[in-house]
């Protein structure tokens, strides 16, 4: 069975989740939430002894060192601020045990025969993909045409550089 990528939607209730949250896999709000410890925690620790030391060397109108850990410490907050409203927004979703289809949180492996090689993709949200590692959005182009599809699918993909054409090995 050979399928096109549909089109990507635009409103996010369409894909089956209420409008202001973002499906993410545990692992991914895990990862979210390791990252906010270790900014909450040693990484202030850090500016705050910085901007004490800054200070410590005198008049902070000339002192560039106390003004870039100031500059450095909005940064760092405001990082933290979209961390946590990434992990509110987050809505845990896992793969369906069973389901032979790939969806949300599936693992995929697929040939692709003009390349020559195969890849393993798993589907996670936009805010989780990492294509180096093989995390792929589920909304992105690849995304949109592995969703659904089966082991033995042929999937065609509509990429800038031109149309791929992926054979789905397996999916877990």
């Amino acid at each position: 069975m050979t399928r096109q990528n549909p089109p990507a939607s635009t409103a996010v209730g369409a894909r089956g989740y209420t409008t202001g949250t973002v499906p993410m896999t545990a692992a991914g709000v895990s990862a979210l939430e390791a990252e906010l410890v270790a900014l909450e925690g040693k990484a202030r620790r850090e500016i705050a002894q910085r901007i004490k030391t800054a200070r410590e060397w005198g008049d902070l109108k000339e002192n560039a060192e106390y003004h870039d850990a100031k500059n450095d410490q909005a940064h760092l907050e405001t990082k933290i601020a979209r961390l946590r409203q990434r992990r509110d927004a987050a809505e845990v979703r896992e793969p369906q045990a069973g389901s032979e289809a790939a969806g949300f949180g599936s693992r995929v492996t697929v040939r692709d025969d003009v390349r020559a090689r195969e890849s393993t993709f798993t589907l996670v949200s936009a805010q989780e993909a990492k294509p180096a590692e093989g995390l792929i959005a589920s909304d992105s182009p690849v995304g949109r045409a592995l969703t659904g599809a089966r082991a033995g699918d042929t999937v065609t993909v509509a990429t800038p550089g031109g149309s791929r054409t992926l054979v789905v090995l397996a999916v877990a």
